[in-house]
C-alpha cells in the first residue's frame, strides 16, 4: 500500500541520547577490520586505547532512531523496505569517548509510482552536550511495495563515477564472523546472525549489515588515499547494490577527483557489484 505521506510529513521521532565509551569506539572499528593484522601500526590507533582514534562513520550506530517504519502508521510494508543509499558529512571529528544527542526527522519521499515504490529520506545531526554538531546523516530507505504516495521534500542525488580505469584499487577481506561483530554495535536483527531467517528472506547465508560495508568504505578510503587520518574524511555518500556475505573479499575501485574520491566496490568473488556511486570529499593532508 501507499506511504501514508501526511503523517511521515509531520512525523514526531523522540531525541535519543547515547553516551559511548572507548571499547565502544574499537569494537565499532574491529567489526570493520581494523586490527586484523595487530602488528599492522597505521591501524592500531583505532582499536587501542592508547592515543585512540574514532572511524568517523560510526555515527551510523550512534543515537540510531531504532526500526520505526514497523509502526503500520507509516504505510511501510516492512518486509519490503532495503537501505538504499546513506550519506555522512562529517563536520568535526568523534572523540574517542563521548556524550550524543539527535532527533530524526523526514526530509523527503520520492514516489516512484505504484509499481516501482517510493524512496524515503532520513535526516539526523549528532550533537555534542556543549552544542557542537559532529555528524549530519541522511539515510534512504527504498519502500519498493509502497509506491503511489505522492512526494514531497527534498531529492537526493548521487555523483556519476568516471569512465576511465580506476586511480587505485583497494582490497580488503571481511571476516568470516563479522556480522556476529558488527550486530553488537546497534543492529541485532536476526537476519544477519540466523540462517533459518536469512533462508527464509531468500539468502543462501546470513548478509553482512550493509552499513558494515559502508564503514568497510572509509576503512579502504583511510587506508589507500588518507593516510588513516579520520578528520580528512569530510563525507561518504553511496549507494547499496547488493548484500555481501561474511568472508568475502571486497575489491573497492577508486578514482581521485578534484576535492574527493570516486568509488565502488565488488564482492571479489562473485564479481557482485555491492556500492555503487560513491563519492568522499576529503581535506588536503596537513
Amino acid at each position: 500500500m501507499p506511504l501514508h505521506i501526511e503523517n511521515l510529513k509531520n512525523w514526531e521521532f523522540p531525541e535519543v541520547r547515547t553516551v559511548y565509551l572507548d571499547k565502544d569506539v574499537m569494537l565499532y572499528a574491529l567489526s570493520l577490520g581494523f586490527g586484523a593484522d595487530p602488528l599492522n601500526e597505521q591501524e592500531l590507533p583505532f582499536v587501542y586505547e592508547q592515543q585512540l582514534r574514532a572511524v568517523p562513520t560510526m555515527g551510523a550506530v550512534l543515537c540510531h532512531p531504532g526500526a520505526w517504519l514497523t509502526d503500520p502508521r507509516t504505510g511501510a510494508t516492512r518486509s519490503k523496505v532495503v537501505h538504499g543509499e546513506q550519506r555522512m558529512q562529517f563536520h568535526q571529528p568523534l572523540p574517542a569517548n563521548g556524550y550524543l544527542v539527535s532527533k530524526a526527522r523526514v526530509i523527503g519521499i520520492q514516489d516512484k509510482g505504484s509499481e516501482k515504490g517510493a524512496i524515503l529520506h532520513l535526516e539526523r545531526q549528532l550533537v555534542g552536550e556543549d552544542g557542537t554538531l559532529f555528524i549530519t546523516i541522511r539515510h534512504s530507505s527504498f519502500c519498493r511495495a509502497d509506491g503511489g504516495c505522492g512526494s514531497f521534500g527534498e531529492t537526493l542525488t548521487l555523483k556519476a563515477l568516471p569512465t576511465r580505469p580506476a586511480d587505485q584499487i583497494i582490497t580488503l577481506p571481511t571476516s568470516a564472523c563479522a556480522a556476529l561483530l558488527y550486530r553488537l554495535n546497534v543492529d541485532r536483527n536476526p537476519l544477519h546472525v540466523d540462517p533459518a531467517v536469512a533462508h527464509k528472506a531468500g539468502f543462501t547465508q546470513p548478509p553482512l549489515h550493509g552499513l558494515c560495508t559502508y564503514g568497510m568504505a572509509a576503512r579502504a578510503l583511510l587506508k589507500g588515499w588518507l593516510d588513516y587520518a579520520p578528520q580528512r574524511l569530510l563525507s561518504l555518500d553511496t549507494r547499496f547494490s547488493a548484500s555481501v556475505f561474511p568472508g568475502e573479499t571486497l575489491q573497492f575501485e577508486t578514482w581521485h577527483e578534484g576535492d574527493g574520491i570516486a568509488f565502488r566496490a565488488f564482492a571479489q568473488e562473485r564479481g557482485a557489484k555491492v556500492l555503487d556511486n560513491g563519492w568522499a570529499t576529503i581535506a588536503p593532508a596537513a
